[in-house]
């Protein structure tokens, strides 16, 4: 099944991580910008900045195109304790979806494969979800 990941990367750690998600998978990949308009359902990773805040750039995503993402994910440090991944929590508490996944900077091959099973088990969840409402 074709996933489209969209995301946003200051230091290039969200854009490593990617990299090494397209190359696993060869999901849809495509980085955000305040002005771009999708038209694919996705889910959207993007980094924590400052003590816990969303970057600028996942803000306006967010609010143009809210509708479409289905699950958000974050990279961070662990050394911000409780800020670690916080801009995935709040744009999770914002837009009522699911935090899927956390990851320490541009994440381990480990992290890689967790989230692609997340993935791959977020969508088989809601198709069954269909099929019983069917």
């Amino acid at each position: 099944m074709q996933h489209w990941i969209y995301y946003d990367s200051k230091t290039g750690n969200v854009d490593r991580f990617v990299h090494k998600l397209e190359a696993r998978t060869g999901w849809s990949i495509r980085r955000i910008s305040e002005n771009l308009s999708i038209s694919q359902p996705g889910h959207l990773i993007t980094f924590t900045t400052g003590r816990g805040e969303v970057p600028v750039v996942t803000d306006k995503f967010m609010q143009q195109n809210h509708d479409l993402i289905k699950t958000v994910s974050a990279s961070g440090n662990k050394n911000w304790g409780l800020n670690y991944g916080r801009a995935a929590d709040t744009v999770a508490a914002i837009y009522q979806l699911p935090v899927l996944f956390k990851f320490e900077l541009s994440g381990s091959t480990d992290d890689v494969q967790q989230f692609i099973n997340k993935i791959n088990e977020y969508h088989e969840y809601h198709s069954n979800k269909e099929c019983e409402h069917s």
